[in-house]
């Protein structure tokens, strides 16, 4: 069991966990594909927006008109603290929650980043199957008690009062449509 209850920031009066994966015994992997005039500068910019541990490649090529590239960045064991804070100060917990566990098997689970809201770094989930304008950077994530994980991981005091599990009445639609409760 994870706890969620030991405060790094304050955010409205309400705690940030302080997880970042690699120290609760969580498998990391993000992966990038760079591909055609993607530019690597802006790619970079974007990883180390949400990922600032993220090694970047030393040798990166970049694309030239008439001759497309296809690359791929990918580093393992890469702590997600700042991508958990943001979803905490982004105020976007059960988005994430969901997007994070839409793909969940037993205890692995994978989801894609935006890597055009990332720049400016912010995080978006983007709809199953749609690639975004800018690509998108793929996070895979394995642990045993990974739910467990999550859920501590998304917590937020809302849910003393309307707790929330994977793929509850409360969760998004498949299209990415909001849940309507009262």
């Amino acid at each position: 069991m994870f706890m969620c209850t030991m405060p790094t920031a304050t955010i409205m009066d309400q705690p940030l966990v302080k997880l970042n994966g690699i120290d609760e015994g969580v498998s990391i992997k993000i992966i990038t594909r760079l591909e055609g005039a993607d530019d690597p500068n802006k790619v970079a910019d974007a990883m180390q927006a949400l990922f600032p541990e993220f090694p970047l490649p030393t040798e990166v090529v970049q694309p030239q008109f008439g001759s497309a590239t296809v690359q791929e960045w990918s580093a393992e064991a890469i702590p997600i603290g700042k991508f958990l804070i943001l979803l905490h100060t982004q105020r976007i917990l059960d988005t994430a929650l969901d997007a994070m566990g839409r793909n969940m098997k037993e205890n692995t689970t994978q989801f894609s980043l935006s890597r055009q809201a990332a720049i400016v770094g912010k995080v978006a989930f983007p709809l199953p199957d749609e690639t975004p304008l800018g690509g998108t950077i793929d996070v895979h994530l394995s642990a045993p008690n990974l739910l467990d994980w999550l859920h501590a991981a998304t917590w937020h005091k809302g849910r003393d009062h309307v707790p929330r599990t994977l793929d509850d009445e409360r969760a998004m639609a498949r299209d990415g449509e909001a849940s309507t409760w009262t």
